[in-house]
């Protein structure tokens, strides 16, 4: 499925940086897309989980979604959460608009952005919760975990068939920086990079299957 104009040619330089990922990076990625192909349940449910559910976990999430329907592969549902909510951080808004993701916002304390990415496609609604909160999945998901304190500090996700300790450095390091828009470009690119790395690992074994 073609994605939305401009991130459809981000995503196809995306997949042209493979060999930037590093190898450890590589083997738990493939882990990931054995768990997509090996998983004999529709839909396949992804929940990505951060501390806050403001940064990480939801540019994961988004990824995710956008690389299964650029890849072709169906049932992939994404979800994301935290130990604790908080809000989707508009900077991390804004990197992933900078890559042609259409997010529309309706403000209010802890907004429920709608992604879009795209036109063929419902738009994500993206707005930070906890992991375990009535709309995300209860069992039988792979628990996706992007921070190092979350993995650390949540040794049982409760209700998770496959867990994957796949963590990103935290952009808000950058915050009120020189460096805070350079830093979450690179972690939205990074976090992309690897999700269609992953996708295009399990797209081609479904094929050859």
């Amino acid at each position: 499925m073609g994605l939305l104009p401009k991130l459809n040619a981000y995503a196809e330089s995306l997949l042209q940086e493979a060999q930037q990922i590093p190898d450890e990076r590589k083997a738990l990625l493939q882990q990931l897309a054995d768990y997509l192909v090996q998983s004999k349940k529709a839909p396949v449910k992804l929940n990505f989980i951060c501390t806050h559910n403001s940064r990480r976990s939801h540019i994961a999430q988004i990824w995710a979604a956008a690389g299964a329907a650029y890849l072709g592969i169906p049932g992939v549902e994404t979800y994301s959460g935290g130990t604790e909510a908080t809000a989707f951080n508009p900077r991390a808004v804004a990197a992933l608009q900078r890559t042609g993701f259409k997010i529309d916002s309706p403000g209010g304390e802890n907004p429920h952005y709608q992604v879009a990415f795209a036109e063929t496609q419902a738009p994500l609604i993206c707005y930070s919760k906890t992991f375990d909160a009535p709309v995300n999945p209860q069992s039988g998901f792979a628990a996706i975990m992007t921070c190092s304190d979350a993995d650390e500090n949540c040794p049982f996700i409760p209700g998770a068939a496959f867990r994957l300790p796949l963590t990103y450095d935290d952009p808000k390091v950058a915050d009120g920086t020189p460096e805070e828009t350079a830093r979450y470009d690179e972690r939205v690119r990074q976090i992309g990079r690897e999700t269609l790395y992953a996708m295009q690992l399990a797209a081609q074994k479904m094929k050859s299957a």
